[in-house]
């Protein structure tokens, strides 16, 4: 069970408050916890000179204060379009979410990467752990925050999951008609893998009462044991996609220091509610565009094929539940990016280990950002 949560560390890796949009300083209110946000620049990717970045705060209706990053294309007036970010599971906004953010407010839109409840900058104790319906919501308060935003369109937000967090948007989604349009990127179904094992490899009913006696035990023995992060060292036998996110999160390539599958994990007990759960029961009735991009070589591909069949046919293989076929399965897509791992998506990818080398330019961007365009 430690192995089995240690790789899943390891591969996933609001209403507004009266924080106002012209104050990057942190606001407090009376439901609302004080942050001590980092203002200098630490992202593992440098600061684009088309946009103008910020740090803001917001709340969620559990009462807990969401850090975020800001990111507004400079020179653009009037109302925008906008999207939030988040992702991949176990990671911080000063990684891939916020590289996104960027790269979409490059194109014209104003966007918001987070981190989740319990994790970065964010509150929420103890720390890292994770709920189904806290993090669809920290996505809803998401575009609660871009809603109230002068300078942004209240009826063209979307937002983009990355990893674990592409089946949470999903979740999101299929929760909040005010989402007109979204991505899942690289995804994982969080509560498919925590269940059943990669690949449904433990997808029986004695699988599933072993991990839940190990939990319960877990829970008397020392709840707030961490799993840790990305295994180091890595093992010579280390599957091809263990490899893969160690050469993102463990090096300067995206090694970042709040992040917990660049360190310590995530609580072993974190996840013990996604277990338990199936939260894309209904993604088939979303009505709003959504785009499904995976990598070919992705060992998570069968996730987002699964998801997106599911989405819009109302059965797939992996989903024991059959539903009736989306009632708008026009606007959504698969995007399958020839020769790109799951990694690959995080960052656009490199020829060489450790972020050296060309860099593979895998994401999409321009592609992104018409998607976007025709659908918000």
């Amino acid at each position: 069970m430690k192995n089995t949560l240690i790789i899943l560390a390891a591969a996933a890796s609001l209403a507004l408050t009266s924080c106002t949009p012209n104050s990057d300083q942190n606001q407090k209110s009376d439901n609302m916890t004080t942050l001590t946000l980092t203002q200098e620049w630490d992202k593992v990717f440098p600061l684009s000179e088309k946009v103008s970045h910020r740090k803001v705060t917001f709340v969620t209706q559990y009462d807990l204060t969401l850090a975020a990053d800001l990111y507004e294309p400079k020179g653009a007036e009037g109302k925008l379009a906008a999207i939030a970010v988040s992702g991949p599971f176990g990671a911080t906004k000063e990684q891939s979410s916020g590289l996104y953010a960027m790269r979409m407010a490059e194109r014209g839109f104003v966007a918001l990467a987070f981190d989740p409840s319990y994790t970065g900058e964010s509150s929420g104790e103890p720390r890292r752990t994770a709920s189904p319906d806290i993090n669809t919501e920290d996505f809803m308060a998401a575009v609660d925050f871009l809603s109230r935003q002068p300078n942004v369109d209240a009826e063209k937000i979307g937002i983009i999951g990355i990893c674990g967090w592409g089946g949470i948007a999903l979740n999101a989604a299929a929760a909040d008609t005010r989402i007109k349009a979204t991505v899942a990127s690289t995804m994982y179904d969080m509560t498919r893998v925590s269940g059943n094992g990669y690949y449904d490899s433990a997808d029986s009913e004695e699988a599933r009462h072993a991990a839940r006696e190990a939990l319960a035990k877990q829970r008397l023995a020392d709840p707030s044991a961490m799993a840790g992060g990305v295994i180091d060292p890595l093992p010579d036998d280390a599957p091809q996609f263990v490899k893969d996110y160690f050469d993102y999160y463990k090096t300067e390539r995206g090694y970042h220091a709040r992040s917990g599958n660049s360190n310590d994990g995530w609580r072993t007990i974190g996840t013990q509610a996604y277990a338990n759960s199936r939260f894309l029961y209904y993604i088939n009735e979303i009505r709003s565009a959504v785009l499904v991009m995976h990598g070919e070589k992705a060992h998570s591909r069968y996730f987002g094929e699964a998801a997106y069949n599911y989405m819009v046919n109302g059965k797939a293989e992996g989903y024991n539940v059959t539903g009736k076929p989306n009632p708008n399965p026009a606007n959504k897509q698969l995007l399958i990016i020839p020769e790109a791992s799951h990694c690959d998506l995080y960052d656009g990818g490199y020829t060489e280990l450790k972020g050296k080398g060309e860099p593979k330019n895998l994401i999409p961007w321009d592609t992104l950002a018409e998607f976007f365009r025709n659908n918000l």
